[in-house]
């Protein structure tokens, strides 16, 4: 059995949470996937980075819960930001 830190237990974590706050708004779930699968590149050794995206899914995934919320914001750096 693969043994995951606190920090990768955490995102996984917050993976389910985001899978599940999604789960009445159609179309979110295969956008959370990519942009997770998109991160899960990342070098583990990048911890700053890692947390960074962390902090930044936790408001993401605060905006998803709210009731009015239509439409999800990109949770890595666009083209142009880079």
């Amino acid at each position: 059995m693969v043994r995951h830190s606190k920090l990768q237990m955490q995102i996984l974590s917050l993976y389910r949470q985001f899978l599940r706050a999604a789960e009445e708004k159609p179309g979110f779930i295969p956008r959370i996937r990519d942009e997770f699968r998109a991160n899960a590149s990342i070098k583990k050794t990048d911890v700053m980075h890692i947390e960074y995206l962390y902090r930044r899914a936790q408001r993401q995934l605060e905006l998803l819960k709210d009731v009015n919320t239509k439409q999800l914001g990109a949770f890595s750096k666009s083209k142009e930001d880079r």
